[in-house]
């Protein structure tokens, strides 16, 4: 066993290995033998020459990073379990999540493609309004406080966050934040707000999207100069996405894009084009059937409300309520593959893009699929919880606890939080 091994926090928390190192402390890898359940656990070590009164700051701040995201319960913030003072330092204990950074993601693969920065756009401005709903402001999006866990967004590192009713923890001339990412009202020396937020959001995405941020410059003062001085350049790899990302990038806070703005701009991307699109024949008539798919699985945050649409078909000049179809009953397209009654989830390939997201949630979230089918191809899962993600349902045949579900659009993004329900 090695000396960290020996290492135990509070009498419950194991360190086990060192996951990496940054200026403010290390990150490691451990285990909370209390609960039998990995950890991740942030040591943060106080620089030697702090003033008595700068450690009280960064003991309080430290109290608040844990905080803001204990107050926050959502698939989209890390949760926070604990907060442990030992050998004279604070140590947060939060959630394990084994996945890279958007920033590591970025410097091993390049420019992320328009579509998957819109499903992470996305994923963080809901963070982004939960938090700002509690009265919470962020101060530091940047990509390498974003975790990506499969199809899952995380937004972590909340310790220049703070809520409007609590005091100011930084000093008068003290530059808190990263200049790469910070909205210019903020470096200009103006309180940082919502919208400055959704300011680090738009260099976010735009790095995600061009491989660096729009004011990178060699050192922190050429970035701030030019952050102060220079227009905003257009990205050049955001297709549909431009008009978001320079919306968010508006210098003026009070022209910037708004939070719901950016939220109904990303839906519509992540929707994919639905004009020209011709009605089928005969009709079909959308029925909205809205049920409770399983419990919250507490220990990953993911919610269990799922929405399912049925499709009733019409005959031309016929009333809904004369059609002997069931809202329930979707039609069936072909013969369904052998073992579909007793799956929790059924997958079949209906074209070549037939790409599905498929993993079973708790305490380490366990990746089951992330591929495309080939056409004709079966996937089939019994395990009684389950999260997935299809990502055109026209492209695949779904079936739910042994139940057809109806054929999305060309393009459409489809989510599901599933559990057993013992039938079809």
């Amino acid at each position: 066993m090695s000396q960290s091994e020996r290492f135990v926090l509070a009498t419950r928390y194991r360190l086990v290995s060192e996951l990496g190192q940054g200026a403010n402390g290390t990150v490691w890898r451990g285990h909370d033998e209390l609960l039998d359940r990995p950890v991740a656990i942030k040591e943060l070590r106080l620089p030697h020459e702090l003033s008595e009164d700068d450690r009280v700051v960064f003991y309080r701040r430290t109290l608040r990073e844990a905080r803001a995201p204990a107050q926050l319960r959502t698939h989209s913030i890390v949760e926070v379990y604990d907060v442990v003072i030992e050998q004279g330092r604070p140590w947060i204990v939060m959630e394990m999540i084994e996945a890279p950074n958007l920033e590591q993601l970025i410097v091993r693969s390049g420019p992320l493609p328009p579509d998957r920065v819109a499903h992470i756009g996305r994923a963080l401005l809901d963070a982004l309004g939960t938090a700002h709903k509690a009265g919470i402001v962020h101060r530091d999006l940047k990509p390498s406080n974003v975790l990506l866990d499969g199809d899952r967004v995380v937004l972590t590192d909340f310790g220049l966050a703070f809520s409007s009713g609590s005091a100011s923890l930084t000093k008068t001339g003290h530059f808190m934040g990263s200049p790469a990412y910070v909205a210019p009202e903020v470096a200009a020396g103006e309180k940082a707000t919502p919208r400055s937020d959704l300011w680090s959001l738009g260099a976010t995405l735009y790095a995600a999207l061009e491989g660096r941020p729009p004011f990178e410059r060699e050192n922190v003062m050429a970035t701030l100069s030019a952050l102060a001085t220079e227009s905003t350049p257009a990205p050049q790899n955001a297709g549909a996405l431009a008009p978001i990302i320079t919306g968010l990038l508006e210098k003026n806070p009070t022209r910037r894009l708004s939070h719901a703005r950016a939220a109904d701009r990303l839906e519509r991307v992540l929707a994919g084009p639905r004009s020209g699109r011709r009605s089928p024949t005969p009709r079909y008539r959308m029925m909205v059937v809205i049920g409770l798919i399983g419990a919250t699985v507490a220990s990953c945050g993911i919610g269990a409300t799922a929405l399912i649409v049925g499709m009733m078909r019409e005959k031309p000049g016929s009333s809904a309520s004369s059609s002997s179809a069931s809202p329930a009953d979707p039609p069936v397209r072909g013969n369904p593959p052998p073992g579909v009654t007793t799956s929790t989830l059924a997958v079949r390939a209906r074209t070549s893009g037939c790409r599905i997201f498929v993993a079973m949630p708790g305490d380490v979230i366990t990746v089951l699929t992330d591929a495309t089918l080939t056409i004709g191809e079966v996937r089939k899962y019994d395990q009684t919880l389950l999260n997935a993600v299809v990502y055109d349902a026209s492209a695949c045949d779904i079936w739910v606890n042994g139940r057809q579900q109806p054929l999305g659009r060309s393009g459409e993004r489809k989510n599901y939080t599933l559990n057993r329900t013992g039938g079809g």
